[in-house]
């Protein structure tokens, strides 16, 4: 039978996914979160015309021909402005940020006045009018669209809404995920194991490549090989409404892999199981009413490839993200074989030889080898049946590591 396709696959994992409810969260608890609807600024900033330098606020006609007397009748400071008018041959002392004062054209900056006795100032350098003067509305006027329906809320977004005075700001929910591993063989990190168990490794990367995407995550831990203990984690995972249930190994052919009866038991409709990808073939892919239901592969490097490449897009869309892989074309730094009907992940080093990137792929490809996986800046893309190539030749690789 012909296995599926990596790109009919990411077609049918990406299907109709899209984020499902919107929250409002304090300004504060915001970073990394996706505004669900555009943000109009509720204000006017600034909201006076204001000074930009410390200074002094003259009419331009006073300072025109220079040295020019002045006398100065006050002071205007952030929060604090000016109450009077300002009159010919008059000035106040003004501070970046201060409310421009009523007559004011002008600010001469400090370091061209000359302070003399009493309450006289000399000007020594004309500024024309407008000069070093913020008018009101510079950055935005209220009810301008500051940020968009779907940005990400980094730190010049919060600084921006903030500025917009909000102080809570409307976001899509985050996905929530529930991961799994399944096997008798596993152990924590820090349990002695077995003689005939080895220590679980694969969901700590898979949860952290789930948060980079924008998840929130129920890590379900590691499940026995029964299947009634699967099937009623499985069925808690759905009554707590998660949106994704990621498993861990499980999902081959062997008489253990339990985790598609499980799933099949508490719902579940098969998508597929298989696809033409090394590593990452036992991918698996249904549904449970409205909740998606990703099987990866138990080694470990395959799980991790099989989340960049399938996961990570999903969450992502999920949480209202626009989710573009960087895939990049390159040169080969070596040679390479040529490959199959599976399409290839291979992982590789990258360098930049002045405008080009040149990709070494690693000598061992071994899916249980996470060494050389830590390694890899990159999975060098091999099509099915990808003739072999040179160093030199170009390539297309899929960056993991920036």
């Amino acid at each position: 039978m012909a296995l599926l396709p990596v790109a009919e696959a990411m077609r049918r994992i990406l299907d109709r996914a899209g984020p499902r409810d919107e929250e409002w969260v304090p300004l504060a608890e915001a970073r990394g979160r996706v505004l669900s609807q555009p943000l109009q600024a509720g204000r006017t900033q600034p909201p006076f015309d204001a000074s930009a330098m410390d200074g002094y606020a003259v009419r331009a006609s006073d300072i025109a021909e220079v040295p020019a007397l002045l006398t100065l009748v006050g002071e205007a400071a952030a929060g604090q402005r000016y109450h009077g008018k300002l009159g010919a041959g008059e000035a106040v002392r003004i501070f970046t940020g201060a409310p421009l004062p009523e007559g004011a054209e002008t600010i001469a900056i400090q370091e061209n006045v000359r302070r003399l006795d009493g309450d006289r100032i000399e000007v020594i350098e004309s500024a024309a009018a407008g000069k070093h003067i913020r008018r009101a509305g510079l950055d935005f006027t209220k009810g301008d669209e500051l940020l968009a329906q779907g940005r990400v809320l980094d730190a010049a977004a919060l600084a921006l809404a903030a500025s917009g005075n909000h102080p809570e700001v409307p976001v899509y929910r985050r996905p929530l995920v529930a991961v799994l591993a399944t096997g008798d063989e596993l152990v924590p990190p820090g349990v002695e194991p077995g003689p005939d168990q080895i220590v679980a490794s694969n969901t700590f990367g898979i949860v952290a490549i789930l948060k980079d995407a924008g998840a929130d995550v129920v890590d379900l831990g590691i499940l026995p090989d029964d299947k009634a203990v699967i099937v009623k984690n499985l069925r808690e995972a759905l009554d707590r409404g998660v949106d994704l249930i990621v498993t861990v190994g499980g999902a081959s052919v062997g008489d253990h892999d339990l985790v598609n009866e499980a799933l099949t038991e508490a719902g579940l409709s098969l998508d597929f199981w298989k696809i033409a990808m090394r590593p990452g073939k036992p991918l698996m892919f249904g549904t449970v009413g409205q909740t998606r239901c990703i099987g990866l592969p138990g080694n470990p490097v395959a799980s991790l490839i099989c989340s960049h490449v399938f996961v990570a897009p999903l969450v992502a869309r999920l949480g209202g993200r626009t989710h573009e892989p960087l895939i990049l074309q390159a040169r080969l730094a070596a040679d390479i074989g040529g490959n199959d009907q599976r399409q290839d992940y291979v992982r590789a080093s990258l360098r930049r030889d002045g405008e080009t990137l040149l990709v070494t792929p690693f000598g061992t490809q071994d899916s249980s080898m996470l060494k050389f996986f830590v390694d890899a800046d990159c999975l060098l893309i091999r099509v099915p049946h990808a003739p072999a190539a040179k160093a030199g030749d170009p390539c297309e690789i899929l960056v993991i590591r920036r």
